[in-house]
């Protein structure tokens, strides 16, 4: 049931530029949060007080997905992978497009940051949706033996996303500071309702997974995914949430906090902290595709294995590098745990989820446990602010605990089962023998 070439094209191109778009929308907020979040919105705090409370907002943002990732996800196994998708991308556009119109603190007082928080919450829910449906999507699209290949590119867009998010804040830091505190943080997330139409136009012309269309014909839609998922998979659910846990924490280390340690502890300026995390990005946007088709070869199992060990191996050499405040060291610090700890991990991890569950629950058991491992390590900014502080501004209990979420998804990829070889359109009973036995 895999797609024609064509129709598979069109398949990678929409997952490529919906997830990068989406994707744009909710790391826009991290960036906006550890720079100019805490004069707008907590303008009552000291320094240090507002950005953790920046940084708390960005949290709740991870609160919120594994709610969406269960509601949308039942969604996603009823009426389609296609079909809501087409919903995710309309209500992530339009909250991220409102916090642009937001009055700040000075104008509205305590409304300011309670609306920021529920336009994060609208965000969360959306995003929670978003990477399990495009990633299933591809999937069952994809050939068999060129699935960890082709599913990368749904990461991939979510790469995307991070750099032009970082982008969009580093031509903002152009401005004078007086115009970006008054308009200029305002621009990148006004031009988020521009770009739900570009993502709009994409995936409409995208079509339903076979896998789904088939179980539609043989009327194979259980009515509760949710609840099917955890009581078939339980062992694969619980992989799913620890799985998720090490990557967040290391991608909102390096986005959101490390660009905060780097401007506010280390005196740089903002753009060699964002150059940074495009560098970061970049690394990890060419190795995607790399390590999606090594996957293929060697399987999943061993690529999330490694690079959870090398998140451990390398977290206090990687603040030993940004702590130096050399501008280049900071660059290649990001860049070397992109490679190695980051990037292999991503890679596989829309195939990787995809083949934990059967056809029928497949969206659902996705996105929830995937999200659910997303609000466990989703506070990483904030605790990373909250450690650092404790220490005098050091980052070395930060790196502690990036060890630590290490720990905790090297666990879940032990307990997992290689799944390469899968038969993803099976319903159920085979799936479950080959992934848990």
């Amino acid at each position: 049931m895999s797609a024609t070439t064509p129709e598979l094209k069109r398949v990678v191109t929409g997952a490529l530029v919906g997830t990068a778009l989406e994707w744009y929308d909710f790391f826009i907020y991290g960036t906006a949060a550890a720079l100019v979040f805490n004069q707008l919105f907590f303008t009552e705090a000291d320094p240090a007080a507002g950005t953790i409370a920046a940084f708390a907002t960005f949290g709740v943002g991870f609160v919120v997905r594994p709610f969406g990732g269960i509601l949308f996800g039942h969604l996603g196994d009823k009426i389609g992978r296609r079909s809501t998708l087409i919903i995710t991308t309309v209500i992530m556009g339009v909250s991220t497009g409102l916090i642009g119109l937001l009055p700040t603190y000075p104008s509205i007082g305590v409304w300011a940051p309670i609306l920021l928080t529920l336009l994060r919450v609208c965000q969360g829910l959306g995003a929670g949706a978003e990477f399990g449906g495009a990633a299933t999507l591809l999937a069952e699209h994809a050939p068999q033996g060129r699935r960890g290949y082709y599913a990368s590119y749904a990461q991939t867009g979510v790469q995307i996303g991070l750099v032009l998010g970082t982008s969009a804040f580093l031509l903002v830091q152009l401005l004078p500071q007086q115009e970006i505190v008054s308009w200029g943080w305002r621009v990148p997330f006004l031009v988020s309702f521009a770009l739900i139409g570009v993502a709009l136009y994409v995936r409409l012309r995208v079509s339903e997974s076979p896998v789904f269309r088939e179980m539609e014909r043989t009327r194979e839609i259980v009515r509760l995914p949710i609840k099917d998922a955890v009581a078939r998979y339980p062992r694969n659910f619980l992989v799913g949430v620890g799985a998720h846990i090490c990557d967040t924490a290391v991608v909102y280390t390096l986005a959101t906090f490390s660009v905060a340690y780097a401007t506010s502890r280390l005196g740089l300026d903002s753009h060699t902290a964002l150059l940074g995390v495009i560098f970061f990005g970049l690394t990890v946007i060419v190795l995607q595709p790399i390590y999606g088709h090594l996957s293929d070869r060697v399987g999943r199992r061993p690529l999330n294995l490694f690079s959870v060990v090398f998140v451990a191996v390398f977290a206090f050499p990687y603040f030993l590098m940004v702590n130096t405040g050399v501008p280049w060291l900071v660059w290649l610090a990001m860049m070397v745990m992109g490679a190695f700890g980051f990037a292999p991990q991503v890679a596989v991890q829309p195939v990787f989820y995809a083949e934990l569950f059967g056809a029928r629950v497949r969206y659902t058991g996705f996105a929830a446990s995937r999200e659910l491992g997303a609000a466990v390590a989703g506070f990483s900014p904030l605790i990373g602010a909250a450690l650092a502080a404790r220490m005098g501004g050091a980052p070395w209990l930060v790196a502690a605990f990036l060890i630590g979420t290490a720990v905790i998804s090297f666990a879940a990829f032990y307990a997992s089962r290689e799944s390469k070889d899968m038969d993803i359109t099976a319903f159920d009973p085979l799936h479950r023998r080959l992934v848990e036995e």
